[in-house]
């Protein structure tokens, strides 16, 4: 029997807020954000799932929406989101055809 292993994947160039809860990247994968937040750190659990997208939201539907509304990948495992913040990649793996992509917010330069 053989041994399942987790494989790292390619980054998303862009993940783009749709809806509370729901980004799309540049090849329409939807991913669900789930958000770990503690005294001494910010993260976020990325998640590519297939759902159904209902209709986009405006930025001025999602002005108290505690993440960036996008990210855009930068050099060195990073991303930067629309607030100029960013977030390092800790990991992203894909395991029995689901990916998941840590990302730590970086503290203010």
């Amino acid at each position: 029997m053989r041994g399942h292993s987790a494989q790292r994947t390619s980054h998303p160039d862009r993940l783009w807020i749709w809806e509370k809860g729901v980004y799309t990247d540049e090849n329409r994968r939807t991913w669900l954000p789930i958000v770990i937040k503690t005294d001494t750190s910010f993260q976020v659990l990325m998640r590519q799932e297939n759902v159904p997208l209902g209709d986009p939201l405006s930025p001025t539907q999602l002005t108290s929406y505690q993440l960036p509304l996008m990210w855009q990948l930068y050099p060195g495992e990073r991303y930067r989101g629309t607030d100029s913040r960013l977030w390092r990649i800790v990991y992203h793996i894909e395991f029995r055809g689901t990916e998941d992509m840590l990302l730590e917010q970086l503290p203010e330069e």
